[in-house]
């Protein structure tokens, strides 16, 4: 017979850093987790300015049927 790994939530393996980039330039928060079934990756913004709409602190939450986990806080800003 063959063994059956079990299902289990997610958890975050590699959390986001705090990022600052130049105004026009791209950004890339990076968020990792695993779990099984593989869980699904969203991002959130915890909050900041309106006047600047990209910067501010964001989560990443991955999810699966089991539950979710929650990331570190990262914080984006455009210097």
């Amino acid at each position: 017979s063959r063994l059956r790994q079990e299902d289990f939530p997610p958890r975050i393996v590699e959390h986001p850093s705090d990022l600052i980039v130049s105004k026009g330039e791209p950004a890339t928060l990076n968020c990792k987790a695993e779990g099984r079934p593989t869980p699904t990756i969203e991002w959130y913004k915890v909050h900041g300015r309106k006047s600047r709409p990209d910067e501010g602190v964001y989560v990443c939450v991955a999810r699966n049927y089991l539950g979710e986990a929650v990331s570190h806080n990262a914080s984006l800003e455009v210097a």
